[in-house]
């Protein structure tokens, strides 16, 4: 999938170098569940500790079936916005209830659950809000002509592991993906990973975490865990 992304993302930037800026890295790849604003660090943890008891609701909603997400063709917000679709199946049923599950958990605990716009599944590999200059540029639109050639392109399948809590602001790790508060793994022990020391004191500011189901990729040489590429519910 993320190499069938980076060929799209590669093909873009050669028809205009401009949209570099534009581009998502692979290695933050995802689809959310939800979106909030925590404002303390007392709220993280109620968060963290609302997805670490999330593991037997996943559970009882997959019946020990894997999730797996296929993803196939180009589509976009409105032109500014560009995305790899989630094939229509089942799939999605599974993963909206997911989604409605995280919201209640975090409402039973207080925390806000964002808004209740339409649950669109989807990769977001390039958008405009990340350049906000080249709309100085005359870049106003994201042309379809530049994707054209992967418009119908089948990306692959991948398979549902976890479900993270990730900070929207705080460094991202070294493959690209968000620092992530707490996680539960689908089918294995929960955890919740430690904040790293040099991060504890970033700020949180409105729409800093989000929610994500995680999707593991090949693990590279020397690499302690695996880059992912998260999937779940934004609002675009």
């Amino acid at each position: 999938i993320t190499d069938g992304i980076k060929a799209v993302q590669d093909l873009v930037v050669q028809k205009d170098h401009r949209l570099s800026r534009a581009l998502v890295s692979v290695g933050s790849l995802h689809i959310t569940l939800l979106v909030t604003y925590l404002g303390s660090e007392e709220e993280v943890n109620t968060a963290a500790r609302a997805v670490a008891q999330m593991k037997p609701v996943l559970r009882d909603l997959l019946g020990g079936r894997a999730l797996v997400l296929p993803f196939a063709r180009i589509g976009h917000f409105k032109n500014e916005v560009v995305f790899v679709q989630l094939t229509q199946g089942e799939h999605e049923q599974t993963l909206a209830e997911i989604a409605e599950a995280v919201r209640k958990a975090f409402e039973a605990k207080g925390i806000p659950s964002g808004d209740r716009k339409e649950f669109k599944p989807h990769l977001t590999f390039m958008k405009l809000s990340k350049a906000h200059r080249l709309r100085s540029q005359g870049v106003r639109k994201l042309d379809p002509k530049l994707y054209t050639d992967f418009a119908e392109h089948r990306f692959g399948d991948e398979t549902v592991s976890r479900l993270d809590l990730c900070s929207m602001l705080k460094k991202k790790g070294p493959d690209g993906y968000f620092h992530c508060e707490a996680s539960v793994p689908l089918g294995g022990a929960s955890e919740q990973l430690e904040p790293q020391p040099e991060r504890i004191d970033l700020f949180f500011s409105p729409r800093s975490h989000r929610v994500l189901s995680d999707v593991p990729l090949p693990v590279r040489p020397n690499d302690s865990l695996p880059p992912r590429v998260p999937l779940g519910m934004q609002a675009q």
